[in-house]
């Protein structure tokens, strides 16, 4: 008998997991290691204070929180298990390249200023104008800028690497992983009992959250409830450029809706495509390779040369408001969601795993924004 059960063991689920445990919740995470999973082909990009997205105020200031607790978190894990986190701060440079871009570049700062006054982020002094020589100085392989503004409060994190440390001290705190597909979650009288493998095993619990990512909602017609989230595929391609030294490279962000992530291992990620409507389909296309290389190399005519060393693809929990999936469903006690983060789930993982887990617990959280009774 457990206290809790995660299902799915993505860096939102090992977050939940690694949450619990460190509290004393006796908890099993079981993951069956979905080939698409979209922690493992996230870029990682952590600077909501910079971020195009405009739908929701709740969302910026989740954000926030968010990649604030970043720092917190890494400085714990590095504590409690021996490899890296994969985390590191570092620039970022808003460009546009192309004329097309302006509108959309004046049109972000002054979202930056709007949200410096009522939020204090980006805070002041951590944003500057470069011209068309600093901004090559800084980013080699960038094409000569109409307009460039840096950012020096973003961070990176590699999705593989960091999950693997949470598992790594969640497993120091006593918790037990399990390869396995569960395939229903069971309840009585209203109150979630256990949950049940492929393989016939069953495995009771007070608790059991779904951190399924893209897959979750298999379990909505067994709980009685709508979980409107669907797969968004994206495609990302790891350049490799050789002896040329990135590590202090910063992260690109241009006006077409992709980006460049540099690693210091001499490795540009680039992407991605977003598509609508792929289902569970984690295969390269002809169209989204063109597409993530056709842009980068508008943006940056330097990466021509780049042997192409990777192309990750990855489907995203997107959710029907593209808002994140967070807490108990309201048909069966003690089931609660973790998923819909879409495009954010590295941003906002984490800190939305720590407040699931949170809520688990009995605590006080305040997630209701994100309710799966939103959908009703």
């Amino acid at each position: 008998m457990y206290d809790a059960i995660v299902v799915g063991g993505g860096i939102v689920g090992a977050s939940v997991a690694y949450h619990l445990v460190r509290e004393d919740v006796t908890t099993l995470l079981i993951d069956r290691h979905d080939n698409g999973r979209a922690t493992d082909a996230g870029a990682g990009i952590i600077s909501p204070a910079t971020s195009s997205r405009t739908a929701s105020d709740r969302w910026f200031e989740f954000a926030l929180d968010a990649a604030a607790y970043y720092p917190e978190l890494v400085e714990r894990l590095t504590d409690e298990q021996d490899g890296e986190t994969g985390y590191s701060r570092c620039d970022l440079l808003s460009v546009a390249v192309d004329e097309d871009e302006v509108g959309d570049y004046d049109a972000a700062s002054e979202r930056i200023a709007d949200r410096r006054e009522r939020y204090g982020r980006p805070e002041p002094g951590t944003t500057a104008e470069l011209t068309p020589e600093e901004a090559r100085s800084r980013f080699p392989a960038l094409a000569e800028t109409r307009r460039c503004r840096s950012y020096d409060g973003a961070a990176r994190v590699d999705a593989r690497t960091f999950t693997e440390a949470l598992l790594r001290a969640a497993e120091g705190h006593g918790l037990t992983v399990r390869d396995g597909d569960v395939t229903d979650i069971h309840h009585e009288n209203g109150a979630v009992t256990g949950v049940e493998t492929a393989d016939g095993d069953r495995h009771d619990a007070e608790a059991v959250v779904v951190a399924g990512g893209a897959w979750s909602p298999r379990f909505a017609e067994s709980l009685g409830v709508s979980i409107p989230v669907e797969p968004q595929r994206g495609q990302i391609i790891h350049l490799d450029l050789g002896d040329t030294d990135t590590a202090s490279w910063p992260i690109l962000s241009a006006f077409h809706g992709h980006y460049m992530v540099p690693w210091p291992d001499n490795r540009v990620a680039v992407g991605a495509s977003r598509e609508v409507g792929s289902g569970f389909e984690p295969h390269t296309t002809a169209e989204g390779v063109h597409e993530v290389l056709g842009e980068a190399l508008r943006v940056a005519p330097g990466l021509a040369d780049a042997e192409i060393g990777e192309v990750r693809v990855g489907l995203r929990p997107r959710s029907a408001d593209q808002l994140p999936v967070l807490g108990p469903v309201p048909t069966v006690d003690g089931v609660h969601l973790a998923t819909g983060h879409g495009a954010t789930g590295l941003q906002l993982g984490p800190y939305s795993g720590k407040l699931v887990a949170d809520g688990v617990r009995g605590e006080s959280v305040d997630i209701e924004t994100f309710s799966v009774t939103r959908f009703e």
